[in-house]
C-alpha cells in the first residue's frame, strides 16, 4: 500500500505542542504575529530545539486561509508525514554496502516534480542518498513522494541548513564533488571514481557562486542543440549514470 507523504496540518496550542514533544519531524510553524502569551511562548521555545522547524510569523488572515478547523488558536504546524535521515545516515549506507559514498547534493531546487525524478535517478544509479537545503527549497510533499515512483520509500534524503557547508564537512570526509554547470570540463574527461557527491542547482540560476566555489570540479555535459540548458533532473540524470559507467569501468 502506498504511504501518504503530504504534510500533515496541525492546529490549536495543544495540539501543535504535543507535536513537538512527541519528537515528529516539523516542517513548518506558523505563529499569529505580535502574539506574546505564555502558551505560544512555550511552543515557540520547543520550536528552537528542532532546528529543521521553519518559523513564520503570520497576520491572523494567513492562519485563517491555512486553518482547516478555523481554531487555529494563533498557531498552526505543518507536520511531515516522512521523516529526514540524517547526513551521517547516507554514508552509513555507503559503509553498509562495501562502497564509496555517492551522494547527490541539491542546491536549491524548488520544482517539487524535479526532486522526485532526482530521488528515482539517485535510487537506479545506486546513490546511497540525496542532500537538500532546509531554506528555498521544496521538501518531502505528496508530489515528491509520486514523482519519486517509490523511489522515496528506498532512498535516504537529508535536509541541512547550510549546503556549503554540508559539501566542506564531506570533503574533511574524503568525498570530492563535481557541480555540473555549463562552464566546466567536459564530462567525460573528469575522474568521477571513488567517494563523489554530484552538485545540482535551481532551476533557473544554477549552482550559486559560494557552492560552486566548494566544489572540486565543474562538470559539463556536452549538447549539440538549439537551446543552452536541461532541466535539473535530467541533468543531474545523464552526470549520476557517468559517474555509473566509470564506476563499471
Amino acid at each position: 500500500m502506498e504511504e501518504n507523504f503530504e504534510s500533515r496540518i496541525v492546529e490549536g496550542r495543544n495540539a501543535v505542542l504535543e507535536a513537538f514533544r512527541s519528537g515528529k519531524t516539523i516542517d513548518k510553524l506558523f505563529v499569529l504575529d505580535g502574539c506574546k502569551d505564555g502558551p505560544v511562548q512555550t511552543i515557540l521555545r520547543e520550536a528552537k530545539k528542532h532546528k529543521d522547524t521553519v518559523i513564520s510569523f503570520v497576520k491572523k488572515e494567513r492562519l485563517d486561509q491555512i486553518s482547516e478547523t478555523g481554531k487555529h488558536q494563533g498557531v498552526i504546524a505543518y507536520a511531515a508525514s516522512y521523516e529526514y535521515a540524517e547526513v551521517e545516515d547516507i554514508l552509513d549506507v555507503a559503509r553498509e554496502r562495501g562502497e564509496d559514498p555517492f551522494v547527490f547534493v541539491l542546491d536549491g531546487i524548488e520544482d517539487p516534480h524535479n526532486l522526485g525524478a532526482i530521488i528515482r535517478t539517485a535510487n537506479l544509479s545506486g546513490a546511497h542518498g540525496v542532500i537538500i537545503p532546509k531554506h528555498r527549497a521544496v521538501g518531502l510533499t505528496a508530489t515528491v513522494a509520486k514523482a519519486s515512483a517509490g523511489a522515496l520509500n528506498y532512498t535516504k534524503v537529508a535536509k541541512v541548513t547550510n549546503i556549503a557547508q554540508t559539501i566542506e564537512d564531506l570533503k574533511d570526509k574524503g568525498l570530492w564533488f563535481a557541480c555540473a554547470d555549463m562552464g566546466g570540463t567536459t564530462m567525460y574527461q573528469l575522474n568521477l571514481k571513488g567517494p563523489i557527491g554530484i552538485v545540482i542547482g535551481n532551476e533557473g540560476n544554477g549552482v550559486s557562486r559560494l557552492v560552486k566555489e566548494k566544489c572540486d570540479m565543474v562538470a559539463s555535459i556536452p549538447m549539440k542543440g538549439d537551446i543552452d540548458s536541461l532541466n535539473a533532473s535530467v541533468a543531474c540524470g545523464v552526470l549520476a549514470f557517468e559517474v555509473v559507467r566509470q564506476r563499471l569501468g
